[in-house]
């Protein structure tokens, strides 16, 4: 994991809380501006290493998940770490998550960030890469936050599982930090609050 001074992630932890508070906040017009892939079927992961092989070694160009997930990753452009794919049947690649080591996929949760909810403890993930290599994870957490201020970028998150509230940074270390790992990011709809908490799905590298 790479060393990080304290103006840095205090740089990275508000871009998180900017990505969270505004991940949804246009969501309601996303599909009328992009087509939607047809995801009723899915690939077998040999067949989907091919369509998102494009040569390019170190840069995560797909995540399969059986039964479940066969996505392109789009990359996040430059000084923009808050940007989130608009076009369904895409994840985004988290360049905060990058930075420290680790791999953050973010999406939507009316268009492709609703696969995520799909994903348990014991759920085994396929990240591919543009040469075609396939490096293989399992999930071992899934958290579920309350964001008790859903309209500030200083919002506390309230725990679901444990009642503790967290600061944003607090979050952010918790979910993005630490060993190599691989970290599932979406918001969660209560009651018609678009804004109302975030889930977080990580997994680890299989032995």
């Amino acid at each position: 994991m790479k060393h990080m001074d304290q103006p840095a992630r205090i740089i990275l932890g508000l871009s998180f809380v900017v990505l969270v508070l505004t991940s949804h906040l246009t969501s309601t017009t996303v599909s009328a501006l992009t087509g939607d892939r047809d995801e009723t079927s899915l690939p077998v992961l040999t067949d989907f290493v091919k369509q998102v092989w494009d040569g390019e070694a170190d840069v995560l160009r797909g995540v399969y998940v059986p039964d479940v997930m066969a996505l392109p990753v789009m990359q996040q452009p430059i000084d923009e770490p808050g940007f989130v794919s608009r076009n369904n049947g895409e994840v985004t690649q988290f360049s905060g998550a990058s930075y420290l080591g680790n791999i953050g996929l973010l999406a939507h949760n009316n268009l492709s960030g609703r696969h995520f909810s799909q994903l348990e403890v014991g759920t085994e993930v396929h990240l591919v890469f543009g040469d075609g290599r396939v490096d293989d994870f399992v999930v071992t957490e899934v958290l579920h936050f309350q964001a008790l201020q859903p309209n500030s970028f200083w919002s506390y998150f309230l725990d679901i599982a444990t009642d503790e509230i967290l600061s944003a940074g607090q979050v952010f270390d918790l979910v993005y930090s630490g060993d190599y790992h691989v970290t599932f990011q979406t918001c969660i709809e209560d009651n018609g609050d678009l804004n109302w908490g975030r889930m977080f799905v990580i997994a680890m590298p299989l032995p």
